[in-house]
């Protein structure tokens, strides 16, 4: 096989070579994972623009609510622990920020 042929698919299955994602695709979570990202993302392109820390804001909570409810989804403690505790910190800032 040369370097630009597509394997078979029963050696893609059966090979190690080859990446194969590990969670399924076009199921709920995977959905709300990308869309959570992509707040994330949005939030994170507009980081440090004062004017508009607002939004900043507002992506964050709604993207780290999403990736909270994927990780409860998963059961994953880990990323339970780390979207709850950035949940609250998120919502912290806002009440600051609207005590202003």
């Amino acid at each position: 096989m040369t370097q630009h042929e597509r394997p078979s698919q029963e050696e893609f299955d059966n090979s190690a070579r080859w990446y194969k994602s590990v969670t399924p695709k076009y199921t709920l979570d995977w959905y709300v994972k990308w869309v959570a990202s992509v707040f994330v993302l949005g939030a994170m392109s507009i980081r440090g623009i004062m004017e508009l820390a607002p939004y900043d804001l507002g992506l964050s909570i709604i993207g780290v609510t999403l990736w909270l409810w994927v990780s409860l989804l998963w059961k994953d403690r880990a990323l339970i622990v780390l979207n709850s505790v950035g949940l609250l910190f998120l919502i912290k800032t806002m009440i600051m920020s609207l005590m202003n």
